[in-house]
């Protein structure tokens, strides 16, 4: 009950000065619902308290935190300040947990340039430190972030395993509300980052329950709310997904770099249901709380038509991006878009790569992410039957994961090889299944290319045209470009161009405007 809590600390703080340790019970209860500055002086005069009572491990701890704080906020000045203070008070003490809370700066530090092993050491020696010390808090901060460094670094199983004994004072309750709640987030963003998302979805769901379960509480709200937008999304629940990402966005206590990940997702949502205004504007929201708004952007670039725009900002992306876990985030939308483009050559490269990747960190997801990109891949390519053995295992990773947009869109790209093939009813019933779901998620983009690949019945004289030089035909009677077109069908330009001369000879027109109309008076579309 932090307002209560809040309220009675401060009146009694009116009638007589609290002392220190009463103080940091005020600054807890204040980040807690939120109030991050406030929070911030409460420990700085805590801080203060316990030096002047020659208290100097009470007096590191405080100072600790308010290090941390400012360097999540960005004040890097500041927090490296408060830090060096801590490590001069220490000076002269003998070893102790404070010297263990010290270490975990240091980690992160070496983290943030990439150096997965250094910082994995220093997080072991500050657990070591925990462990021995019986510092709870310690011990679990420490291990989640030795974790995350270790299935960072490519050392998956032994990073997660890591991660899971973290959690485990976590959920027995052994931990302060605010390491509670930093360690709950810090490891939903660890399995995000290499894609575990069994786990992901199983923490968030707990961090929901936890966040539920007191009425006052702001702080870990918002990310707790992108989380779970983020999982609802996946899971084919995406009005629930849309408004817990529009609460993020107004949610008190969230960093801007929260509120710029809360718009991006808005955004990714607005896009897949085919709000592309909408999807533009949270994209820019995104971008101007500090949050990269790509791949989406490019990807409502690509739906917008624009593939040339579409493909600068990836190859930009791709160019400044170096963690392998960072590009695998990237790789398929890059696939998709290079394939629209024609540049055949860069979607198999990049293909290759996200397989490389997905073989060093053994992700679930990571692995239905190869198989559906490989499989668009060799469609394009011309080879149809190794595109369906590719697709079947993506559209079955998907299913187990319990993604049904994803599923969809393997099996609308496993129509098409089975189109190429010749087996006219796997089409149909693999349209037929994707159909449905579109319809429930309400993927209007999706529906539409779905239609485009219906195939004029039997009955129907073809003029010769073959089914693909059809579906073709009927997309340059809606109007589409050619980059368009191949985009839709996930071939490339050129072939695209070559379909469209063959039905021009076929049908003995000179322009698409004819070919148009004599689509529509011999119904063909």
């Amino acid at each position: 009950m932090w307002l209560d809590a809040a309220e009675a600390l401060s009146r009694a703080d009116e009638q007589e000065r609290l002392g220190a340790e009463d103080v940091e019970l005020l600054a807890t209860a204040a980040f807690m619902l939120g109030r991050e500055d406030e929070a911030m002086r409460h420990l700085e005069r805590a801080h203060h308290e316990w030096a002047q009572h020659g208290e100097p491990r009470r007096a590191v701890r405080c100072a600790f935190w308010v290090g941390i704080q400012l360097a999540l906020r960005g004040d890097m000045g500041p927090a490296t300040g408060w830090l060096g203070r801590a490590h001069r008070l220490l000076e002269g003490e003998d070893d102790c947990a404070e010297r263990g809370y010290l270490l975990i700066p240091v980690a992160l530090e070496h983290e943030v340039r990439g150096d997965w092993e250094a910082a994995a050491a220093f997080a072991g020696d500050a657990a070591a430190a925990g462990q021995r010390f019986g510092d709870a808090d310690l011990l679990a901060l420490a291990l989640h972030e030795q974790g995350h460094v270790l299935a960072k670094g490519g050392r998956v199983k032994e990073g997660l395993g890591l991660l899971d004994e973290a959690m485990v004072s976590v959920t027995a309750g052994e931990l302060s509300p605010m390491v509670t709640g930093i360690v709950y987030c810090g490891v939903i963003l660890a399995c995000r980052d290499v894609y575990d998302l069994r786990r992901a979805q199983e923490w968030t769901s707990a961090l929901s329950r936890w966040c539920e379960g007191q009425r006052d509480l702001v702080a870990f709200t918002g990310r707790c709310l992108i989380h779970r937008a983020e999982v609802m999304q996946l899971g084919g629940a995406w009005p629930a997904a849309l408004e817990e990402a529009r609460q993020a966005t107004r949610r008190v206590g969230l960093s801007p770099l929260g509120t710029g990940e809360a718009h991006y997702r808005r955004g990714e949502l607005h896009r897949l249901i085919g709000e592309l205004a909408e999807a533009e504007n949270a994209y820019r929201e995104a971008s101007r709380y500090g949050s990269e708004p790509q791949p989406g952007l490019a990807l409502l670039r690509l739906a917008q038509g624009r593939t040339d725009a579409a493909a600068a900002a990836m190859r930009r992306m791709l160019d400044e991006t170096r963690e392998p876990l960072g590009r695998a985030r990237l790789l398929p939308a890059f696939v998709e878009i290079m394939l629209a483009h024609g540049a055949l050559e860069e979607a198999r490269r990049s293909c290759d790569e996200l397989g490389e990747i997905a073989e060093r960190y053994e992700g679930g997801m990571l692995g239905a992410m190869v198989a559906h990109t490989r499989g668009a891949v060799e469609l394009a390519e011309g080879d149809p039957q190794s595109a369906v053995v590719s697709l079947r295992q993506g559209a079955q990773a998907w299913r187990e994961l319990e993604a049904p947009y994803e599923t969809a869109r393997a099996r609308v790209l496993m129509a098409q090889a089975c189109r190429a093939l010749g087996d006219e009813d796997t089409v149909t019933l693999e349209l037929e299944a994707a159909r449905r779901v579109f319809e429930q998620l309400g993927a209007g983009p999706d529906l539409a290319r779905v239609d485009s690949l219906t195939s004029p019945s039997g009955s129907r004289n073809t003029h010769g045209l073959t089914r693909r030089e059809l579906e073709v035909l009927r997309l340059v009677a809606a109007g589409e470009s050619n980059r368009s077109i191949a985009s839709t069908l996930v071939i490339s330009e050129h072939t695209v161009a070559r379909h469209v001369q063959n039905i021009f000879a076929k049908l003995g027109v000179s322009s698409r405007t004819a070919a148009s109309a004599f689509a529509y008076e011999h119904d063909l579309v």
